[in-house]
C-alpha cells in the first residue's frame, strides 16, 4: 500500500505513536507512521470524487484524469509530500482523518459569537462545549456584553459584566477533557473602549484561576494615534452607545503593557488592520481570531490548517545551500488543494459551522515551519536585514503560488459560495477560498517534523531529555541526557569527532551559547542566535515581514529579557502597530508565576547569554522541560501541549 516509511528521530516517532497513531481499545499501536499518512492522504482525497480531477501541471490546469483516478492520483501526492516531511497537517487532523475512533472533526479551532443577553451567552457557552467535545479551540470576542454595575430590565446595577462570564466560560470548558488528558485552548478578546477593560487587562494576574484562556485586548487605530498624542480615551456602554467614562489613552495603554509585562497577558488584537482584509464584510465583522491569533475569523468560522517545513526545501549546489523554488512552488499548490479538499470531508460540530465553512467563506490557512533551520543552512542570522528581505520575499512567493492554486480550483470546482457576497465580486479573481495563508504555532508537529516551529527562532541548542522505564511504577525518570536540536547536531556529526561532540555540548547546555565555542568557525557562529540573543524589534520586523503577504495572520512571540523594562513592551507594541500586524503578543523571561522555561542570570542585555534551566512547572506528561510561545506552552520531549497545532 505504502512505498516507503517518513524518517523519524526518536522524538519523533514518540510524539507520532502516542498522539497521532490508530489504537485499540487496550492502547495497541494499529498503524506504522507511514500507514498513518496514508490514511490521511487517502481521506483527504475522497473529495476528488466530486468533480473531474486533473493532473499537475506548472503552468496551469493539467490533464483531465480518467474517471476514478483522481482519487487515487492525489492520494499519492498528498502522500509524498507527507512522508517526505514536505508538508505536515495539523496534529488535529492526523488524528483524525479516516479515523473510524475519532470525531471526524478536522479543524483545529473555531470562533463563536457572543451577544448581550443571557439566551445568546449560554447559547454560545453550550455550542462550546460542543466543540471542545470534539477536540477543537474557541475564540470569542465578549465586548458586545453590557458592563457590571449595568442596568438590566431597569434593574440598577444588575450586570455581571463580560468579566465574570469569561470566568463562566473558563470554568465550564475545563471540565471537558480532550482526549481524556487535557483542557482545550481559547482566547477572549474584550475592545479597548468597552467599560470593563481595566478588569480585564488584570485578570490573568489576579484570578489564577482562568488557565485554558488566552487573553487579548481588541485595539484601533483611533486608540493608538489618541495613545501617541496623550488624549482622552472615552469608554461606551455597548448597550446603547453612551460614553460610561473618559480616561486618558496613554494610562490605559501603559496598563496593558504593565501587565503583558508581569504575565504575558493581555496581547493586543488591532481590530482596524484585522476587518481591512476581511474579504466577506457584508456577512460580519471580524473582531476575534482562534486561540493562537493566527486566523481571524468571522462567527462560526473554522481554521484548517497544513505546513510547508520549508527547511526541507533546500538543495545544495557546490558546497552551498540553496532555496529550491520549484520544489516549494509545488508544496504551496498541493497543500492548497489538501486544505480544499479537507473541507469537504470534514465532518462540522455544527449546522451554522458547516454552513459558513463550506457552504460559504471555504478559509483555510497554509503555513510554514522550519524558518529559522532554513536561515540556519543559509547561513542568515534572524536577527538581520537579510533575514527580513527573505522572509517577505519567501512569504510573497508563497503567497502568489497559493493565489494560483486557488483561481486553479475554482475554475476546476467554483469559487467559495460566498463569492458574490466578497470584495472580488466583479473582478476576474474568482479564488476558491476566501483567504489562503497563515502562520501558526506548530509546536508538536514541528517536532515530528525535526523542525524549528513555525518563524520561531530556535529557542536553545541543547536541553536535557529524560528518559522513562515504563516498568517503573511511579514512571519517573531513569536517566538524563543531551539533546541538542538538529541543526546543531548535523553540523557536529559532520564537522567533529564523538568525543568532540560530547564536550560541545556540555559546553553549550551549561553557557546557554555558542559564541564561546571555538571549535566552531566564528561565521558559522555569526548566524546561530537563539530567542533570548535577539532584540525584541527583530522578532516583530520578522512577523511583520511575514504578514504583509498573509491573508490570514500570524502567530508569534515577541521575546524580552527578565530586566526589560515597560516601556521596552510599549515600544514593540507601537512597532508592531506601524508595521501592519494583525496582533501581537509578548514575553518577558521570567514573568509568569508558573514559568515553563528559565534563562540563567538575568542578565540586562538582550543578547546576554542564556541558558535552559529546570523549569519550575515540568511537563505533566513526562516532567521533561517544557518552553513558552505563541501563547502556548509546549513540551519537546513528549509533545504535550497546550494550544498548539
Amino acid at each position: 500500500m505504502i512505498k516507503q516509511e517518513p524518517i523519524l528521530t526518536e522524538v519523533g516517532r514518540e510524539v507520532m505513536t502516542k498522539r497521532y497513531l490508530m489504537t485499540d481499545m487496550k492502547g495497541k499501536t494499529l498503524e506504522t507512521p507511514g500507514e498513518m499518512l496514508w490514511r490521511v492522504a487517502r481521506h483527504m482525497a475522497k473529495a476528488e470524487i466530486q468533480w473531474p480531477s486533473y493532473a499537475e501541471a506548472s503552468d496551469g490546469q493539467g490533464s483531465q484524469l480518467a474517471n476514478g483516478e483522481g482519487v487515487r492520483y492525489w492520494t499519492e501526492r498528498f502522500y509524498e509530500r507527507m512522508v517526505n516531511w514536505k508538508l505536515v497537517c495539523a496534529g488535529k487532523a492526523m488524528f483524525e482523518a479516516g479515523n473510524p475512533g475519532g470525531t471526524g472533526q478536522l479543524s483545529s479551532c473555531f470562533v463563536l459569537p457572543i451577544e448581550d443577553n443571557v439566551d445568546s451567552i449560554f447559547k454560545t457557552l453550550g455550542e462550546a462545549a460542543v466543540v471542545h467535545k470534539n477536540n477543537g479551540g474557541t475564540g470569542f470576542n465578549f465586548s458586545k456584553i453590557r458592563p457590571h454595575g449595568d442596568k438590566v430590565k431597569n434593574v440598577p446595577k444588575a450586570a455581571s459584566g463580560p468579566v465574570d462570564f469569561l470566568r463562566a466560560y473558563s470554568a465550564a470548558l475545563a471540565q471537558i477533557l480532550q482526549g481524556a488528558k487535557r483542557q482545550g485552548a481559547n482566547i477572549a478578546i474584550l475592545n479597548v473602549d468597552h467599560p470593563d477593560i481595566e478588569e480585564f487587562i488584570k485578570l490573568k494576574a489576579e484570578d489564577g484561576t482562568i488557565k485554558n484562556f488566552n487573553i487579548s485586548v481588541g485595539v484601533t487605530n483611533a486608540f493608538m494615534e489618541a495613545v501617541q498624542g496623550n488624549k482622552d480615551w472615552r469608554l461606551i456602554n455597548p448597550r446603547n452607545g453612551e460614553v460610561w467614562k473618559t480616561v486618558k489613552a496613554r494610562e490605559l495603554f501603559d496598563l496593558i503593557a504593565q501587565y503583558a509585562w508581569k504575565t504575558g497577558d493581555p496581547g493586543l488584537a488591532f481590530l482596524d488592520k484585522l476587518e481591512a482584509d476581511n474579504p466577506t464584510p457584508t456577512i460580519g465583522r471580524i473582531d476575534a481570531t482562534n486561540p493562537c491569533g493566527e486566523i481571524p475569523l468571522l462567527p462560526y468560522e473554522s481554521c484548517n490548517l497544513t505546513s510547508i517545513v520549508l527547511s526541507n526545501h533546500l538543495v545544495e549546489r557546490k558546497g552551498k545551500w540553496e532555496i529550491d523554488w520549484e520544489d516549494l512552488e509545488r508544496s504551496v499548490k498541493i497543500g492548497i488543494r489538501f486544505l480544499d479538499d479537507m473541507i469537504e470531508v470534514n465532518t462540522y460540530p455544527l449546522e451554522a459551522i458547516r454552513q459558513m465553512v463550506k457552504e460559504g467563506n471555504r478559509r483555510i490557512g497554509l503555513g510554514v515551519m522550519g524558518f529559522a533551520h532554513l536561515l540556519i543552512r543559509l547561513g542568515i542570522a534572524y536577527n538581520s536585514s537579510e533575514a527580513v528581505r527573505l522572509s517577505e520575499r519567501l512569504a510573497k512567493f508563497i503567497r502568489q503560488k497559493a493565489e494560483e492554486a486557488s483561481l486553479q480550483l475554482a475554475r476546476e470546482r467554483g469559487p467559495f459560495p460566498n463569492f458574490d457576497r466578497s470584495v472580488y465580486v466583479g473582478s476576474a479573481e474568482r479564488y476558491r477560498n476566501c483567504a489562503l495563508l497563515m502562520i501558526a504555532p506548530t509546536g508538536t508537529t514541528s517536532l515530528i517534523a525535526n523542525s524549528s516551529s513555525g518563524i520561531e527562532p530556535v529557542f536553545s541548542w541543547v536541553t536535557l531529555r529524560r528518559s522513562f522505564n515504563e516498568d517503573n511504577r511511579k514512571n519517573a525518570p531513569t536517566r538524563e541526557f543531551m539533546m541538542a536540536d538538529p541543526e546543531l547536531e548535523r553540523y557536529l556529526e559532520q564537522e567533529l569527532n564523538q568525543s568532540q561532540r560530547r564536550k560541545i555540548l556540555a559546553q553549550i547546555l551549561k553557557e546557554g551559547t555558542i559564541k564561546r565555542v571555538k571549535e566552531i568557525p566564528k561565521k558559522v557562529r555569526k548566524a546561530w542566535v537563539t530567542t533570548h540573543e535577539i532584540g525584541p524589534e527583530w522578532h516583530v520586523k520578522i512577523q511583520a515581514a511575514w504578514q504583509k503577504w498573509m491573508d490570514n495572520s500570524v502567530s508569534k512571540t515577541i521575546n524580552f529579557a527578565q530586566t526589560a523594562a515597560v516601556d521596552e513592551v510599549e515600544k514593540a507594541y507601537l512597532l508592531g502597530w506601524k508595521l501592519g500586524l494583525k496582533g501581537i503578543t509578548i514575553y518577558r523571561d521570567g514573568s509568569k508565576l508558573d514559568q515553563v522555561l528559565n534563562v540563567k542570570g538575568g542578565e540586562s542585555q538582550l543578547s546576554a547569554d542564556v541558558t535552559a534551566t529546570r523549569t519550575t512547572e515540568p511537563c505533566p506528561e513526562c516532567g521533561g522541560q517544557t518552553q513558552f510561545a505563541d501563547g502556548c506552552v509546549s513540551c519537546p520531549n513528549c509533545g504535550w501541549s497546550k494550544c498548539s497545532m
